[in-house]
C-alpha cells in the first residue's frame, strides 16, 4: 500500500489552506511529508493512541502547538490534522 492521506485529512488540510493561515498549512504539510517519507523515525517520535480500529500515532507540529498530525503505519497514511492536547 502506498503512502496516502485520508479523505478527512485532505478536507482538513483544504480548509486550513482556504483559511489563509499559510504558516499553519506549511507546518502541517512539512510534518505530513516527513511522516510519509520516514515512518519508522516518525513512529519513534510520535505518541500512540489505541482506538477501536487499532493504533493511531500522534505527531506534534513544531512551533504550532496544539496542532498534531494523526497517522497510521499501514501505508503509512495521514488520517487527520487538528489541535489536540
Amino acid at each position: 500500500m502506498a503512502a496516502s492521506y485520508s479523505d478527512v485529512a485532505n478536507q482538513q488540510l483544504d480548509e486550513i489552506a482556504a483559511s489563509g493561515n499559510v504558516d499553519l498549512y506549511n507546518g502541517l504539510i512539512t510534518v505530513c511529508e516527513w511522516i510519509l517519507d520516514n515512518p519508522g523515525l516518525a513512529q519513534e517520535q510520535s505518541s500512540a493512541i489505541t482506538t477501536g480500529s487499532g493504533i493511531v500515532f500522534r505527531c506534534p507540529v513544531p512551533g504550532l502547538n496544539p496542532y498534531k498530525v494523526f497517522w497510521t503505519s499501514a501505508g503509512p497514511s495521514v488520517e487527520a490534522v487538528f489541535p489536540h492536547p
